[in-house]
């Protein structure tokens, strides 16, 4: 349980901002999925499968994209500098 405890605070923001989508996107689904199936019920459905996986992509798709950015701040730091280059 700990470690759960600890992904979700250092990754608070993230989570928040996936929670957000999450319900923006339930919104979304059930008014485009009533407006295509006119049934309540099919919408409701529709709307609460479809965004729960989109969620969970969301979240992961989002880590991709920090780990991208850090190793190209990591790359960018460890570059050498264009006076060292030149003495070679």
């Amino acid at each position: 349980m700990s470690h759960i405890r600890r992904a979700a605070r250092q990754n608070k923001t993230m989570l928040m901002k996936t929670g957000s989508y999450y319900v923006i996107h339930i919104c979304v689904a059930a008014l485009v999925a009533y407006a295509v199936t006119g049934n309540l019920w099919a919408s409701l459905t529709l709307s609460l499968l479809e965004p729960t996986v989109q969620a969970v992509a969301f979240f992961f798709h989002e880590k991709a994209w920090d780990r991208a950015a850090r190793r190209g701040a990591d790359d960018a730091t460890q570059a050498p500098s264009p006076a060292a280059l030149q003495a070679v």
